[in-house]
């Protein structure tokens, strides 16, 4: 039994040993370290799994092949980048690392319209679907079957009988809850081309992990669309959930759509099994449409070992001179953002953040709660949208810049999911979004740190162990 005891516990600190050497964010150190002290065994068996998994690996590989073909389609105008480091240096260094870490073009001259609601959102996709004319590219990471879809669907089917070149693609684990597993199928059948990402198979694996959490909705290469907004009827109030549905989106017009295209193309391609020629895509756009300041589309992806989304969140944060304030349904931070943010409201910036008042996960609520306390210690104010549900994923800064996309402020879509967002330097759009956020904050209820500090000892307890397994939820 000494023998085996002393086995036993070698075997897990050889494990831990592994663990802290490898290269990745501390509070996942800390999961798999409480994992494989607790059970070693179990521990050790998850860890190595995870780390040879062939799936991930294929995947990584794959893609990384596709970006690389595709990296000559998206070309900087460095006029644009001259342009926008006489204006703000910082900008231009972070648009910099985008373009070299993403391949994500700046640009200018692009009209950019904001919606504060899923419901002002669905009723511009309607509107803009039936202009197609050659294209129409859909990935999101939900689908269900309802009124929305019903009403996109309509549309969908016409333009495919016409000549309009209809792809959509969804999430996996759309098939496990909302739709059919053969419901690719039954949209063939309609004329049009679908593709799910990382299907739900019975063989397990890592990479079903990593989901495409994208809202991307692309016309003809010069009209964009992306946002919190999935294809359900929750998201545009057509049903209730958790009170009123609070969520957002961005329409893009002109060049910078292109991006999107490529976005789109790379995943879409992977599942596909497609090596295509992605230039026969690109529309012209001969007239640039009248539009002020900058933005850069972008996506971020979990293979790449770069943080494209969290970096971007974290110099927004860092470089606030006046105000950060953010809208999130998730509140689920790694030390490094927690720090940022307590920092800047610390030195005298207005930081806000707005989440959920009505949870859609009990055990998430409970993990995004119990970083109130340190944060609100630190200045930091917290407000929770009383009417229902915030879904909304928006960060303003110092009203000269927005994020506006699908990133949450958590593990999952900052280190885990495949993500995208627009990102706005002095375009029209931010003022859209710092109204929305005035708008906002007279109907939510301020969390204080007295407030905070007000929690039952079980409570603590329960938050306490959620967070030491935050990377998973």
């Amino acid at each position: 039994i000494p023998m085996f005891f002393g086995g036993y516990m070698v075997l897990g600190l050889g494990i831990v040993l592994l663990i802290l050497n490898k290269e990745t964010i501390p509070e996942t150190k800390l999961m798999w370290t409480v994992i494989t002290m607790l059970l070693p065994l179990v521990g050790a068996a998850l860890y190595v799994y995870v780390e040879m998994q062939p799936g991930y690996r294929l995947l990584a590989k794959r893609l990384k092949d596709i970006y690389k073909q595709t990296e000559a389609f998206v070309q900087q105008d460095e006029a644009v980048l001259d342009a926008l480091e006489q204006e703000d240096i910082g900008t231009a260094q972070l648009a910099r690392y985008v373009h070299k870490n993403g391949n994500f073009a700046t640009y200018q001259n692009t009209e950019v319209t904001f919606f504060p609601l899923g419901e002002d959102k669905f009723a511009a996709m309607l509107t803009e679907l039936e202009q197609a004319e050659q294209f129409i590219f859909m990935e999101y990471f939900i689908l269900k079957e309802g009124y929305m879809w019903e009403k996109i669907l309509e549309i969908l089917e016409r333009k495919a009988q016409a000549g309009v070149e209809v792809r959509v693609m969804y999430d996996g684990t759309c098939a496990m809850f909302d739709l059919p597993y053969r419901y690719p199928e039954e949209l063939k059948a309609k004329g049009m081309q679908c593709k799910m990402f990382a299907p739900i198979h019975p063989i397990l694996s890592t990479h079903y992990n990593n989901r495409d959490h994208r809202k991307i909705l692309v016309i003809d290469g010069k009209v964009g669309f992306t946002g919190g907004v999935n294809l359900a009827d929750e998201y545009i109030n057509e049903i209730e959930r958790f009170g009123h549905w609070k969520d957002c989106g961005i329409l893009v017009r002109g060049e910078a759509v292109w991006s999107m295209v490529m976005m789109f193309l790379s995943i879409w391609d992977y599942v596909a099994g497609l090596e295509e020629d992605v230039a026969a895509f690109r529309p012209d756009y001969p007239e640039a449409p009248a539009g002020e300041g900058y933005l850069q589309p972008f996506a971020d992806s979990p293979l790449d070992h770069e943080d494209v989304g969290a970096t971007i969140f974290q110099s927004l944060i860092q470089s606030a001179s006046s105000r950060v304030w953010i809208m999130t349904p998730y509140l689920i931070l790694d030390d490094k953002m927690v720090s940022a943010l307590c920092v800047a409201a610390k030195t005298g910036v207005d930081v806000r953040i707005i989440t959920p008042g009505i949870p859609d996960k009990w055990y998430v609520h409970a993990v995004t709660r119990a970083n109130y306390e340190v944060l609100t210690e630190a200045g930091v104010r917290i407000f929770e949208y009383k009417p229902g549900f915030i879904h909304s994923k928006v960060c303003l800064s110092d009203n000269r810049y927005a994020v506006v996309g699908t990133v949450n402020m958590d593990f999952r879509s900052l280190y885990l999911h495949f993500e995208d967002a627009v990102y706005l330097y002095g375009s029209p759009a931010v003022r859209q979004v710092a109204a929305d956020f005035e708008e906002t904050i007279p109907v939510c209820r301020e969390m204080t740190y007295a407030r905070c500090r007000h929690v039952h000892f079980y409570q603590r307890v329960i938050r306490t162990l959620l967070q030491v397994f935050s990377p998973l939820l």
